[in-house]
């Protein structure tokens, strides 16, 4: 079929009548059968994509906005209105935020014995306010939030804005930590080099202060205990032993953990529940009306209760037993973060030239050789010439396979999302000079399509049409 120039010479022509269509359109199942065939021979002839750019793409998140929190300084936090609060987010479970109230706008209506506020550690079930979600700013477990529209009596109310964070890890998703928990145990299941390492590469490339607990110590001897305290050391780590069952090695951790937000991570089944349950001592809670209508007015509320436990399988993995992030308090004061259980953290903050500082070993060789340095700036350690870090270590291949890991993805996000990120908020000027956050549209997404685009696509309409005919005219004659 010759290519027309325009539309006006399709309509020169005279169309054939509507049932010399519906004769050369085939049926729905044999068209279906022709695509699959079709898709069978092209896919047939490409190769099958490489294993690790699939992995890489799956590991790509949507990166937090970098719009600007409310601080605390803000007037609006000092002059609440009655239908305000300001609190703590201490669980998030699909659309809903759990809000601990820290101070409340305006009187009480019925204030309490002692003149007190009883609004004061009540829990709020929030939603997200709309604008939060269109700038993509983030709502996480452990943020300190401002709630507007609040419902005292169905306690219910709306997250309006979040204050600004002093720290933001992204596996698991929290705010505000200050401490980190790294949890293996010593059978049921069993330690994996590559799998703690990765665990704790993670948790190094956040910053934060991290301890690394190594559980059911009472399940293995005296011996294997002796292997992995010196393995570890040599890793550059002190590890500490402890057993929830025969509650030992508990004080320390206590101690520890006193006043700070502390997140646990690490793999299913290592006793990441049990181990919060016997730090929590929730026996102590000594208003127990207060918190049997607390339970009763939400009954999958966790801030007072005990963390659901489960059993290891029976091929000795864990079970996913906690299925969403909470906050909890602890009775010495400070929080604990339960978390899913997961054995492969993102590393989404490492990049192949940080991931070396996240070795404890490549930082001991750094300062042993000190003044001396890698003779490259970018130097990755993989024997370039004048470089200082031997190869003689243990992890020197797990860092080899994590560097390969990274390289790969960091070239696919730069293939997908470039070097440059346009923010996702706008903010204008209104009276006052109070700057309002507006969220950021897609250039020429409500844009009407051209004559031309919509000439060219019934063109090519035409075209398959004819293509489809062709084809089905090649079959018959077989």
């Amino acid at each position: 079929m010759r290519p027309f120039s325009s539309l006006a010479a399709l309509r020169l022509q005279a169309l054939p009548p509507a049932s010399a269509f519906l004769r050369r359109v085939p049926s729905r199942a044999a068209s279906a059968a022709a695509l699959s065939s079709s898709f069978s021979r092209d896919t047939s002839r490409k190769s099958a994509p490489d294993k690790n750019l699939l992995k890489a793409r799956d590991t790509v998140k949507d990166l937090p906005s970098t719009s600007s929190t409310l601080d605390s300084n803000d007037e609006r936090c000092h002059h609440l209105l009655p239908s305000q609060a300001v609190g703590l987010v201490a669980a998030a479970q699909a659309n809903f935020m759990r809000v601990i109230v820290e101070s409340a706008g305006g009187a009480p209506d019925s204030p309490g014995f002692f003149g007190d506020d009883p609004r004061i550690g009540r829990e709020l079930l929030c939603v997200v306010r709309a604008l939060l979600k269109k700038i993509k700013r983030r709502v996480l477990v452990g943020d300190k939030v401002l709630v507007g529209s609040v419902d005292w009596v169905d306690r219910r109310g709306m997250i309006e804005d979040v204050f600004q964070r002093n720290s933001e890890i992204l596996d698991p998703p929290l705010a505000n930590v200050d401490h980190l928990l790294v949890l293996f145990s010593m059978d049921q299941p069993k330690p994996e080099p590559f799998t703690l390492t990765r665990f704790l590469v993670e948790a190094e490339s956040t910053g934060l202060p991290l301890t690394l607990a190594m559980n059911k110590s009472e399940l293995v001897d005296d011996e294997t205990l002796s292997a992995w305290k010196e393995r570890l050391h040599g890793w550059g780590y002190k590890p500490l032993f402890c057993s929830v069952d025969q509650k030992s090695g508990l004080a320390a951790l206590e101690d520890i953990l006193k006043g700070q937000t502390t997140v646990i991570v690490g793999p299913s089944g290592v006793g990441k529940s049990s181990l919060i349950n016997s730090l929590r001592l929730t026996s102590e809670v000594s208003d127990e009306d207060e918190m049997k209508k607390l339970l009763e007015h939400y009954e999958r509320s966790k801030w007072l209760g005990e963390q659901r436990v489960g059993n290891v399988s029976k091929g000795g993995k864990g079970k996913h037993t906690t299925r969403h992030v909470s906050l909890l308090p602890l009775s010495g004061g400070g929080y604990l973060a339960d978390t899913p259980g997961f054995n492969q953290p993102s590393l989404m903050k490492v990049t192949k030239r940080s991931l070396a500082d996240t070795f404890p070993e490549i930082r001991k060789m750094h300062k042993a050789s000190d003044p001396l340095k890698c003779a490259f700036s970018d130097c990755l350690h993989l024997g370039e010439p004048g470089c200082i870090i031997k190869a003689d270590w243990e992890r020197y291949p797990y860092y080899l396979q994590l560097l390969d890991e990274i390289r790969i993805r960091e070239e696919f996000q730069l293939r997908t999302i470039g070097t440059k990120r346009e923010g996702d908020v706008r903010y204008k000027v209104r009276e006052m000079g109070v700057k309002q956050a507006e969220p950021r549209l897609e250039l020429k997404k409500h844009r009407r399509v051209s004559r031309k685009r919509l000439n060219q696509s019934i063109l090519d309409d035409i075209d398959d049409l004819e293509d489809l005919e062709d084809y089905w005219s090649e079959e018959s004659a077989k």
